[in-house]
């Protein structure tokens, strides 16, 4: 017997295998001893080889098997075809600011702010406590945590002027996130088949909630300071809307803020109309260098439904956000949270709680407002160097994002593919019109990771526009 055996052994049984039917019986261990003169171990050691291989399978007590090779079977869902019907909505289901850059890529694309500019010493030690807690082990109630609502009810408060009466905790109810909020509000406030009057452009998170809710956008043009509220009243008056979607601070994409006039008559309208502006402050934590001053501070009559988040200021993987209505109108928010999902994780609303209430909050809120004020300059002063054809829509006072304007004719599909295929994740502005766009535009944050990249960012996109450009005019 020489020190190959075994795969002497392998190779004779290939050669059976290969001639038998799928299922057939493999001769028993002691046969196959007898028949190629080895040792059990040996022929031990060959088996365990062509088992490795999948061409044999093992069933104990019984024998060793060739194994049935299977061929994969195509699916067919037709049948869903017919069960399902045609779609209400063209839905997209993978916006541009969820695409996955490889490790080494600039990202400029996405919507979160990278670690480095979030409380992780807080999160972490406050998700450590919550595990503690008795929140890990019982059921919040559908509206939250009272101690979570009486937080997002006093942070709101604060800013209420004297003579408005101020929210309470029995006003707000606690999101997993304020995405799931919005599809709550079209669907408890709007309902499907109604006009909703929304910012163009818009965050795209609530044009994809109205059409998954259904309900038909009418879009407001939007600029650096905000709608013109004369366009607003008509646009009430036209379609007979009920309500108006939109982010006076700080808004996704352009970062615009109201002035504080043009705010109070957008409010004014919305009341004269008896309609709901339903206020989604996202940003409410990053000023730069100014604050967010919510509308609903100034309303006490239930026309404004306030949504706030924590998601992005505090942690992505604590996805919580607060709704604060009045009246019947969050009694019909309540109704729908409840069918959705019942009630909110105990342990995500106790670390939330734990987090903003803890004295390091403040500090670290301080200390973002400058991170932030840095990254945006450097994005800034980068694209004015070595992108100049991209033009700044407005320089933002908060927000994580700037909103930049292409020269028209460019091939925003061929820029976006070009910077990519350059290690440079942009995304591009079509996903937040809610209509046609009016234009080529493209969205950048100064939140991603690595700020040192950006100067070598806005070089790759400055190319790529220029080379846009002379293709242009080489084709007229």
């Amino acid at each position: 017997m020489t020190n190959d055996s075994s795969s002497r052994i392998v190779t004779a049984l290939r050669e059976w295998i290969a001639a038998a039917p799928a299922g057939a019986r493999l001769p028993s261990t002691r046969s196959l001893v007898a028949r190629y003169e080895a040792s059990p171990v040996t022929v031990q050691k060959a088996l365990r080889v062509l088992s490795a291989s999948g061409l044999i399978e093992s069933r104990p007590g019984v024998g060793t098997f060739v194994r049935a090779i299977r061929t994969a079977r195509p699916l067919d869902f037709g049948w869903q075809t017919a069960a399902l019907g045609s779609p209400p909505n063209r839905l997209q289901s993978s916006p541009a600011t969820m695409r996955a850059a490889t490790a080494d890529a600039i990202a400029l694309h996405e919507g979160y702010p990278e670690r480095d500019l979030l409380p992780e010493r807080l999160v972490r030690a406050a998700l450590a406590r919550a595990g503690r807690s008795e929140a890990a082990l019982t059921r919040s109630p559908a509206s939250g945590l009272p101690a979570l609502q009486s937080w997002f009810a006093s942070e709101l408060a604060e800013l209420t002027p004297v003579g408005v009466t101020p929210p309470t905790s029995s006003n707000v109810i606690v999101l997993p996130g304020s995405q799931s909020g919005l599809s709550s509000v079209f669907r408890a406030l709007v309902t499907a088949g109604q006009p909703l009057l929304i910012e163009s452009p818009s965050y795209w998170g609530a044009i994809l909630a109205a059409a998954q809710a259904g309900v038909r956008v009418v879009p407001i043009p939007s600029g650096p300071t905000g709608p013109d509220p004369d366009a607003l009243a008509r646009a009430f008056e036209e379609t007979g809307a009920r309500a108006f979607y939109t982010q006076p601070n700080f808004a996704n994409p352009t970062g615009a803020q109201w002035p504080a006039d043009a705010a109070l008559q957008i409010l004014d309208v919305t009341r004269t109309y008896g309609a709901f502006l339903i206020e989604d402050d996202w940003a409410h934590d990053f000023g730069i260098s100014t604050s967010s001053t919510p509308l609903a501070a100034h309303d006490d009559d239930g026309h404004v439904v306030y949504i706030r988040s924590l998601t992005k200021s505090v942690s992505p993987a604590l996805r919580i956000a607060a709704i604060i209505a009045r009246g019947p109108a969050r009694e019909r928010i309540i109704a729908d949270r409840t069918a959705a999902s019942m009630y909110v994780s105990g342990i995500l609303q106790a670390a939330a709680l734990d987090i903003v209430t803890q004295p390091g909050w403040q500090t670290h809120l301080r200390g973002l407002r400058e991170k932030l004020r840095s990254r945006r300059d450097l994005l800034v002063d980068s694209l004015s160097t070595y992108a100049p054809l991209a033009q700044l829509t407005a320089l933002p006072p908060g927000g994580l994002h700037l909103w930049l304007r292409l020269p028209d004719g460019t091939d925003l599909a061929r820029l976006v593919q070009d910077c990519e295929a350059q290690g440079v994740f942009v995304a591009p502005g079509d996903d937040w019109f809610p209509a046609e766009p009016t234009g080529p535009f493209i969205r950048l944050t100064y939140s991603g990771p690595d700020p040192g990249a950006y100067p070598e960012a806005a070089r790759v996109i400055g190319h790529s526009l220029e080379r846009g450009r002379q293709q242009r005019g080489a084709d007229l």
